[in-house]
């Protein structure tokens, strides 16, 4: 269902943009209808097959999975360019002398437009930076700074390679402790030889814990834990650790997963919490869904931190998600909870960012006064 509304959105866009681009004298000058017509077909065709293929697999279909996926994102921001010069022009009812240039102008700003999303996905992660006054933290601990990130999405293009600047960027906030809150990879694991090693260069004194997300069980969600666990990634998996003398961390399970069976998504907290949590708790948990965070809540926990929302990723998509996720992206507080949502370091479907870069959070703990 999901590939179906991909190629009728995309293929309404992909000709409509095809139809609008011709237009500008520049391009009907140099191709003849037939001609533009026939590369417009082959771009499709390579659309749809991408589609079809998907991005996840790590030989040769990935590039028109790719392609597939950043072309929606491309002709989705040359559209809503284009239909701005249509509107504003009322179709080509008026200001007929300068249609064609006020299409070419929206043509060239939906292709600037779409080219600094392209490098927002790809760049290094922004430091995003939080104080957080965490009931029950012993004023010995008070100071103590975590970075935390979500859907990194490593696979066939975000390899060691581009997890090694990841990791010198982390190191660089000197934290006791790193927190991977899911969606590690696209959907398989990685299968990179070097991504061990680039784990294993991580300086947390306390260490590196990671959740699971929806991604990691859409594949071989064994394999994943493994090829992490030989970086010396720790996973809490509906378990909790004393991460220093007074501060407990807590990570749930991807809870996608047991609401694809009909499961109980709540199952797993009230395992790890039967009573109030006690003392200074932080809670990892993929998804931030609104059951959760108001059992969260009432357990007592004093911090929770997710990702999944990708903050919309392109605008204006973070309406919509808004939609299935009140809180979308950033800090919250609903009761006594803290709530910390981030937008994700990498991207997922399109490698377009619009407008904010991927991020890690830098969160610093105080205790209270």
């Amino acid at each position: 269902m999901f590939n179906i509304v991909l190629n009728v959105a995309g293929s309404l866009m992909h000709l409509y943009v095809l139809a609008r681009l011709y237009r500008i004298d520049a391009i009907r000058s140099r191709f003849k209808p037939g001609a533009w017509a026939l590369a417009g077909l082959l771009v499709w065709l390579v659309y749809l097959g991408g589609v079809h293929l998907g991005d996840e697999a790590m030989d040769w279909r990935w590039w028109p999975g790719q392609f597939a996926m950043t072309w929606l994102g491309i002709v989705f921001v040359m559209s809503v360019c284009l239909l701005i010069a249509d509107i504003a022009t009322g179709f080509g009812t008026w200001w007929r002398p300068h249609n064609r240039k006020l299409t070419a102008g929206a043509a060239v700003l939906g292709a600037l437009v779409s080219g600094f999303a392209i490098y927002q996905a790809v760049r290094t992660p922004v430091v995003v930076e939080h104080e957080v006054v965490l009931p029950g933290l012993p004023q010995q601990l008070d100071g103590t700074v975590l970075v935390a990130l979500s859907d990194i999405h490593l696979g066939a293009q975000r390899r060691a390679a581009w997890m090694e600047q990841v990791v010198e960027r982390i190191n660089a906030q000197n934290p006791a402790a790193v927190l991977l809150l899911g969606d590690q990879v696209e959907d398989e694991p990685a299968a990179d030889p070097r991504l061990a090693g680039v784990l294993r260069a991580i300086r947390a004194p306390r260490g590196v814990w990671a959740v699971t997300g929806n991604h990691e069980y859409y594949g071989d969600a064994a394999g994943t834990i493994a090829e992490f666990e030989a970086g010396g990634v720790h996973w809490l998996r509906d378990q909790r650790v004393e991460l220093l003398p007074g501060l407990h961390l807590a990570g749930l399970d991807d809870i996608g997963s047991r609401m694809r069976r009909g499961g109980d998504i709540l199952s797993g907290l009230d395992r790890l919490y039967p009573a109030r949590a006690e003392g200074a708790a932080i809670l990892m948990a993929h998804i931030p869904a609104a059951p959760v965070i108001e059992r969260a809540a009432a357990h007592g926990i004093g911090l929770m931190l997710s990702g999944h929302t990708h903050g919309g990723q392109i605008w204006p998509f973070n309406y919509a998600v808004q939609r299935r996720f009140p809180q979308v992206v950033g800090a919250h507080r609903i009761q006594d909870l803290q709530l910390i949502i981030s937008r994700g370091a990498g991207s997922w479907g399109p490698r377009m960012r619009l407008w904010k870069p991927g991020e890690m959070l830098k969160i610093t703990l105080r205790a209270p006064r």
